[in-house]
C-alpha cells in the first residue's frame, strides 16, 4: 500500500518531490538500503526535498518513511503481483489470488493508522445515527457495513443511489455521522453528498485513497491506497481491504458501547434463540 500511496499522490506532489517519488518507485529495495544523501543524489534533489516528500505522505521524516517502506517490502509474498494467465492451472490460480489477497491485508495491517481508527470510533460511538454512502462495489461494502453497524444499537442505514444519499445528506443534523466509501475517491455524486453532509453539520468518516477530492472533505480520513488494474481478471483485493476496515470499525464500535450494551446483545441472542435464530455478535 505504501508504493500504491506514492503512485496515487504523484499528481499532488511538487515537481521536485515527484522526482523523489519516481526514484523510490523505480528502485524501492535500493531505497531501503540507501541513506537520505544517496536518495537525494539519485533523484537530483536536495535532502530537505526528500524530507518534504516523506512529510507529504504523512510521515515525520526520512527515517519513519524508510522503516515503513522496509516493512512493506519484507511483508510482500512472492508472486503477489503475478497476473493470472490463460495457461494457469488451478494450483497457479490458488497461489496467485491468495498471495495477492494476503499481501494486501498484511500491507493494510502495516499501514492502517490506529489514531485515525480511534477518532472514527469516537465519532461513531457518539452519533445519533450513522449513514453509509457508496456506489457500485463501494455500495456493496456500505451495505455490508450497515449489516454490521446496526448491531451496536445505533440507527444505521446504507444508501447506494446517488440521488437518495444526496437527499439524505441534506437532511442530516449535528450529531449525525456519515461513512463515505470509495475505492477511487473521485465520484462526483459522492463528493456532492459529502459536501451536503458537512454543510448540514454531520461528521464524515471517509474510506478512500489519500489525496483524492473525497479524502479532502473528511472529518476523519482512513486512507486505503491501492493501485487499480484495468485487467478484468485481476483479483479485486481492494474490496478485501475495505471490508476488513469495516470489520475493525464494527468490532471497535461494539466494544466502545460498553458492558451494558454487551448485556443487551446477550439478551437479544437469547430472545432470538427462542425462534431458532442466531445473533452473530462481534463480541460473543
Amino acid at each position: 500500500m505504501l508504493l500504491d500511496a506514492i503512485r496515487n499522490q504523484l499528481d499532488a506532489l511538487s515537481k521536485s518531490e515527484k522526482k523523489v517519488a519516481l526514484a523510490v518507485l523505480q528502485e524501492p529495495a535500493q531505497t531501503v538500503s540507501q541513506n537520505i544523501t544517496a536518495l537525494a543524489k539519485s533523484a537530483h534533489v536536495s535532502e530537505p526535498t526528500v524530507v518534504r516528500f516523506c512529510r507529504s505522505l504523512g510521515y515525520d521524516g526520512w527515517q519513519e518513511f524508510k522503516l515503513k517502506l522496509a516493512q512493506a517490502l519484507a511483508l510482500a509474498l512472492p508472486g503477489s503481483s503475478a497476473q493470472a494467465s490463460q495457461d494457469d492451472l488451478a494450483a497457479d490460480l490458488v497461489s496467485k489470488v491468495c498471495s495477492r489477497s494476503i499481501n494486501t491485508l498484511l500491507d493494510l495491517r502495516n499501514n492502517l493508522n490506529p489514531e485515525a481508527i480511534q477518532r472514527a470510533l469516537d465519532i461513531l460511538a457518539r452519533a445519533n445515527k450513522i449513514e453509509l454512502y457508496g456506489q457500485g462495489t463501494s455500495g456493496i461494502i456500505a451495505a455490508d457495513a450497515q449489516h454490521k453497524f446496526f448491531r451496536s444499537g445505533v440507527p444505521t442505514v446504507a444508501y447506494a443511489d446517488p440521488a437518495i444519499h444526496s437527499i439524505a445528506a441534506s437532511l442530516l443534523h449535528g450529531g449525525d455521522a456519515v461513512v463515505a466509501i470509495s475505492q477511487r475517491g473521485t465520484n462526483p455524486a459522492l463528493v456532492r453528498s459529502v459536501k451536503l453532509a458537512r454543510r448540514s453539520g454531520a461528521e464524515v468518516i471517509v474510506l478512500a485513497p489519500s489525496g483524492t477530492p473525497l479524502a479532502g472533505l473528511a472529518t476523519v480520513l482512513i486512507p486505503i491506497d491501492l493501485v487499480f488494474d484495468s485487467d478484468p481478471y485481476t483479483p479485486i483485493t481492494a474490496r478485501l481491504a475495505y471490508l476488513v476496515v469495516i470489520d475493525v470499525l464494527a468490532v471497535g464500535l461494539a466494544l466502545q458501547r460498553g458492558p451494558e450494551f454487551r448485556k443487551k446483545m446477550q439478551m437479544a441472542q437469547k430472545a432470538l434463540q427462542e425462534f431458532d435464530m442466531q445473533f452473530d455478535s462481534f463480541i460473543g
